[in-house]
């Protein structure tokens, strides 16, 4: 048994256009972008979506919305998921990247949320 959650959206952007996408994000969104401390690919958009980590994120690639989902067990997650017919198409460090159907990219990280707060929104899977 494990249990997981939506926990943070992200707007991945190109490097080269990651200020300007900042900066528009900040201003669209009503909040002050903050830069994240020992990970430089990430801007923060603090209570941009009440209940979500708000973040722009540099990438080597296409433009793109993607979800996290956190969880206290991410073997356990990755395969619900890709049960479901996502499918698994990296690794970085704990976190596995997974391609839904439908083309998205959802992220399945480790738990990284205040305690309480996973306790409180994070649905228990078998």
């Amino acid at each position: 048994m494990h249990r997981s959650r939506v926990s943070t959206l992200l707007i991945d952007v190109p490097h080269a256009e990651r200020d300007a996408a900042d900066a528009f994000w900040g201003a669209a969104l009503g909040v002050e972008p903050r830069t994240v401390p020992d990970e430089e690919q990430f801007t923060s958009l603090p209570h941009a979506v009440p209940g979500l980590v708000t973040a722009v994120q540099g990438v080597d690639d296409a433009p793109r919305y993607h979800l996290d989902i956190e969880t206290d067990d991410v073997a356990a997650e990755t395969a619900r998921l890709v049960a479901l017919g996502a499918v698994e198409v990296r690794q970085w460090l704990e976190c596995r990247t997974l391609r839904v159907p439908g083309g998205h990219l959802v992220c399945v990280i480790p738990l990284h949320s205040d305690p309480a707060e996973f306790e409180a929104a994070a649905r228990t899977w078998p």
